[in-house]
C-alpha cells in the first residue's frame, strides 16, 4: 500500500474502497472482502446511508488499520447540525473516531465561516482526526483556507481522463491538499476506449489498472467502488509498476 501524507500529520492510503450506493449485506460483505484482501481505507458518507452496513464489517477487524471518511451533507453545515452528524456518524459506524471527516459540497446559504469552526471542534475533542472538503472549487477553497486554524487536508473530485481538473489540481497541490478523485472511471464512459485497451494489454493489466495507476503516480487518491470481489482485487494491484513516460503522457491529453 503507498501512503500520502496530510497536513494534519496522519497517513492517508492511496487506495480506498467507495461504498456510494451500496447498502445492506451488499455493502458489508464487499467491506469485508476488502479488507481481508488488504484494503486499509473506507470512503462513506451520511447520504450513503450504508454507516451501519459498513459497521457490521469493521467490527471484525482492528480499528486503528483502517482509515474512514465520511461526509456532511450540504444540508447540515449550521455548527449545531455539524456537530450532530459527526457525533451520529460515530454512533453509526460503532467507532471513536473519524479519520477524515469532508463537506460534502458546498451550499452558499451556510457560510463556511459556521461550518468550519464546528469541523474543528470535532478535532478537538478527539472525534475528527483531520477535516476536508468535497467538490469544492479553487474560489470556494479560496473562500475556506483563511477560515479555519485546523488545516482542510483533502478535496474530493471527480477526476478522470476524460474529466481532468488540472488547475484545481495543481492549486491544491500548492496549498497541500491531497486531491481524492471519484468516478475514476468516467461512470462507464471510459469502457471501450482504445488507448486504454493498447495500454492495458502492454502492460498485462486492466483498463481500470492503469486508469488508477495513472491517478495515483499524480499524487491522487483513488477509492473505487465495486461489490464484485474479483474488482475490489484487482483494483489493489496499481503499486509494484509504472507507465512508461509515452503513456502517462497519452493520459494528460485524453482530456483535449
Amino acid at each position: 500500500m503507498q501512503y500520502f501524507d496530510l497536513t494534519s500529520g496522519t497517513k492517508m492510503p492511496a487506495l480506498g474502497l467507495g461504498t456510494w450506493q451500496l447498502r445492506g449485506d451488499t455493502c458489508t460483505e464487499a467491506v469485508r472482502t476488502a479488507l481481508d484482501l488488504g484494503y486499509e481505507h473506507l470512503d462513506t458518507a451520511e447520504a450513503y446511508r450504508n454507516h451501519e452496513a459498513i459497521a457490521r464489517a469493521i467490527k471484525e477487524y482492528d480499528r486503528e488499520k483502517i482509515f474512514i471518511t465520511s461526509k456532511i451533507p450540504p444540508s447540515e453545515l449550521a455548527p449545531d447540525d455539524v456537530l450532530a452528524m459527526g457525533n451520529r456518524a460515530l454512533s453509526e459506524l460503532g467507532v471513536d473516531y473519524l479519520d477524515l471527516l469532508l463537506i460534502h459540497w458546498p451550499n452558499d446559504e451556510i457560510p463556511l465561516s459556521e461550518t468550519l469552526p464546528a469541523m474543528a471542534q470535532l478535532v478537538r475533542e478527539g472525534k475528527v482526526r483531520s477535516i476536508g472538503v468535497s467538490n469544492f472549487m479553487i474560489h470556494h477553497l479560496e473562500e475556506a483556507l483563511p477560515l479555519t486554524e485546523v488545516p482542510i487536508t483533502v478535496n474530493q473530485v471527480k477526476y478522470h481522463p476524460y474529466h481532468q481538473q488540472k488547475e484545481l489540481l495543481d492549486y491544491c497541490k500548492a496549498h497541500d491538499i491531497v486531491v481524492t478523485s471519484y468516478s475514476s472511471f468516467g461512470n462507464g464512459s471510459l469502457v471501450g476506449d482504445k488507448a486504454l485497451q493498447r495500454m492495458g494489454e502492454k502492460y498485462d493489466r486492466s483498463f481500470a489498472q492503469v486508469v488508477l495507476r495513472w491517478l495515483v503516480m499524480k499524487g491522487i487518491v483513488v477509492i473505487p467502488k465495486s461489490s464484485n470481489p474479483a474488482h475490489i482485487k484487482g483494483n489493489m494491484d496499481i503499486f509494484d509498476w509504472d507507465l512508461d513516460e509515452e503513456d502517462f503522457a497519452a493520459f494528460e491529453r485524453m482530456a483535449e
